[in-house]
């Protein structure tokens, strides 16, 4: 006797068509950073663009006053029950700074880290300030993390901004940095005077090769009373517009993504003083936030384009739902003239993309 056929009901389900991927940005959930600014202390000189006090809204003062309150701000955080922290020098140039300032800095952060109050050390420098002896000391002194003031590999844009060293110098600290197992971070500046999106993205891929665990896209914008802003009342310089911004940054990002560097911060930490002083640039509170989506929408694209046909409906990873269709759902006519309007996408537990090419179930609202 043949067996009875089985019923359609009980078949089992046929696997959807489609195309599974992941976002490529390495994930890491971030930790509390607690700053100290040591401003303009180490530095040769003033690059055009500089404008430490309005952007840490602190400014310079004597580098026993910055321990003393580092000291004491820490150790009330700590009694208010809030930390571990990641602490960071910014501001300056920390690998200049006077002897025996570096070491003293680190020492109290040691002591710190003893206590439980503080988890990680990091500096911002100039590529030129990293000696290996030297970054090798720091290191054993408790250093964890070496952030590379890059701006640009471009050596003409470099000397049009005052900065005082080229793109070898970057090339070179890099390489050293990471020889003498400190962490690497690169710090990039788009738009500054004869920069272009071209020369943005021959950036991201030279920061890519140098395989940063971290990497800061700060625009390039033009603050008062800095030398880019009597450029700029001359008629000498052109910031780049937000659209420009916008999209030079979205198509960078999948590629330091891709190179397993995590992209701290897109634009400036938002400061009273410097909110004020901003004359002209690619300047927006959802700066970074705009850029991720418009990377991440081309992520979908590409895969719709894959597709060979029409997209019945994507899944999401639940984490993207405040990202994906934008700011202000700027991207969702985009994401409507792809196929894929808002009731074809949904967002669920998981943790990659799924695009269906077959009959989706678009029960769910996006």
């Amino acid at each position: 006797m043949q067996p009875a056929p089985q019923s359609p009901r009980c078949a089992p389900a046929r696997p959807r068509a489609g195309r599974i991927f992941r976002h490529p940005e390495p994930f890491r959930r971030p930790g509390r950073i607690w700053p100290v600014y040591v401003t303009f202390r180490g530095c040769p000189g003033r690059c055009v663009f500089c404008a430490q006090p309005l952007q840490s809204g602190q400014g310079p003062q004597p580098l026993d006053v910055t321990l003393v309150a580092m000291t004491a701000g820490l150790e009330e955080a700590a009694r208010a029950g809030r930390g571990p922290y990641e602490l960071a020098f910014y501001g300056g140039v920390f690998t200049a700074l006077p002897e025996p300032w570096p070491g003293r800095f680190l020492e109290e952060a040691s002591r710190l880290r003893r206590a439980g109050i503080v988890s990680r050390v990091r500096c911002s420098t100039r590529p030129d300030a990293c000696d290996p002896g030297l970054l090798a000391r720091l290191r054993d002194a408790g250093l964890d993390c070496v952030e590379l003031g890059a701006q640009t590999f471009d050596d003409a844009v470099l000397a049009r901004a005052g900065r005082g060293h080229d793109a070898a110098a970057t090339r070179r600290a890099a390489r050293d940095v990471r020889a003498v197992g400190l962490e690497l971070g690169i710090q990039l500046l788009p738009g500054l005077p004869g920069h272009t999106p071209e020369g943005l993205a021959r950036d991201a891929a030279e920061a890519a090769d140098l395989a940063p665990s971290l990497v800061r896209l700060h625009p390039c914008l033009v603050v008062a009373g800095t030398p880019l802003a009597a450029l700029y009342a001359a008629g000498g310089y052109a910031p780049w517009d937000l659209e420009t911004t916008l999209d030079a940054l979205a198509r960078v990002l999948p590629v330091l993504w891709r190179a397993g560097a995590r992209v701290a911060r897109i634009g400036l930490a938002p400061e009273p003083g410097l909110e004020a002083a901003i004359l002209a640039g690619p300047r927006h509170p959802a700066l970074g936030a705009r850029a991720r989506a418009r990377a991440l929408f081309a992520l979908v694209a590409a895969h719709v384009a894959a597709l060979g046909g029409p997209p019945a409906g994507l899944s999401c990873p639940r984490r993207f739902a405040g990202e994906l269709f934008g700011h202000a759902r700027e991207l969702a006519p985009a994401y409507a003239a792809l196929g894929l309007p808002g009731q074809r996408i949904r967002f669920e537990a998981r943790e990659d993309f799924f695009l269906a090419a077959a009959p989706f179930d678009s029960g769910a609202q996006s």
